[in-house]
């Protein structure tokens, strides 16, 4: 349903914004762009939408280049932007039939606003909505033409706890009935919740991708406690025979970090039943999407300084500014 292959995007000035992405996603997959702000998200959603043309490489969406078959594309997905920029003065009755007039097959509003849960908003105006429900409109507009590609972009930016979760739901129910799905959002407990599979996009590149359970694994599992009152890191069971990776003591508290989570935990609990003392404090848990995320990101600039492959805007590094612009 989508094919990327070796994606480049350039901006004017000969700013890089994607250096050379692949990425594949098949029918009723939710596939999840993340990364920080001037990763190049939005740069490469935009070249998948079809509004703008790569600088190399190939995009293939249903089986068409997006920019050049446009008229073969645009009738089969949805696109919900980061702002719609809907005028203020319409009604969102008024919008979605507006919307609707430039729909291949457009389903009825009544249909699609229930689904959003804008049911009795119909004859509020745009500029009278909130932030949460403006979202909802503009998701609304994407899905009024029963799209087999969607592409969100930042989808739940405003939206409360209540209103995030309803479209988590709605979201999957498309997917059920083969919808692909596109997103990219900062929430990571929205890729984590939603995604089949993700990228980790840093500085226009791919820094990681898979499954959450796969990227997340690349991690290491962390363990903390407190040793007992006279008791000393060098008394615990030989760390490395126990699985073990890397450690810190920092006064009597003791960190562990290991690829052998339950192996580890269990040789410590025995360990402290049979000395019948209690590690304080004791925290256990494994790597979360947002550790794997952070270490990712971080591991990708050491490597690019270290390297030398530094974006550059104007012969100088881009500062958040410029990140911010071309995001």
């Amino acid at each position: 349903m989508i094919e990327v292959t070796d994606l480049r995007r350039r901006y004017t000035g000969g700013f890089e914004a994607v250096r050379g992405i692949s990425f594949t996603a098949g029918r009723g997959e939710l596939f999840a762009l993340l990364g920080t702000n001037g990763a190049g998200k939005t740069s490469t959603v935009e070249v998948l939408e079809g509004l703008a043309a790569p600088a190399s490489g190939t995009v293939r969406v249903l089986g068409h280049d997006p920019y050049r078959e446009r008229d073969a594309v645009r009738p089969r997905i949805g696109v919900m932007l980061q702002e719609g920029g809907f005028p203020s003065e319409l009604t969102v009755d008024e919008t979605l039939r507006m919307w609707a007039g430039c729909t291949s097959g457009a389903r009825p509003a009544a249909e699609v606003l229930e689904s959003v849960g804008l049911t009795g908003r119909g004859k509020v105006r745009v500029k009278q909505l909130s932030g949460g429900e403006k979202r909802r409109l503009d998701l609304a507009t994407a899905l009024l033409g029963d799209p087999e590609v969607l592409f969100l972009d930042e989808p739940t930016t405003g939206l409360d706890a209540e209103g995030r979760r309803e479209t988590w739901k709605l979201v999957r129910a498309l997917r059920e009935q083969g919808t692909t799905v596109l997103l990219t959002t900062h929430y990571l407990e929205e890729a984590e919740n939603l995604a089949d599979r993700l990228a980790i996009l840093h500085e226009g590149r791919i820094a990681a991708t898979g499954t959450v359970a796969e990227v997340v694994a690349s991690q290491p599992a962390r363990i903390s406690f407190q040793l007992p009152e006279g008791y000393f890191p060098g008394d615990l069971p030989p760390l490395a025979e126990i699985g073990v990776t890397g450690h810190e003591v920092e006064g009597r508290t003791v960190r562990l970090r290991t690829d052998r989570l339950q192996q580890v935990a269990t040789a410590l609990l025995t360990w402290a039943h049979q000395n019948r003392v209690e590690l304080g404090r004791l925290d256990v848990r494994a790597a979360s999407l947002e550790e794997a995320f952070l270490q990712i990101a971080q591991e990708a600039t050491r490597t690019a300084e270290e390297t030398g492959d530094i974006r550059q805007v104007g012969g100088s590094r881009r500062t958040n500014q410029q990140k911010e612009t071309v995001r």
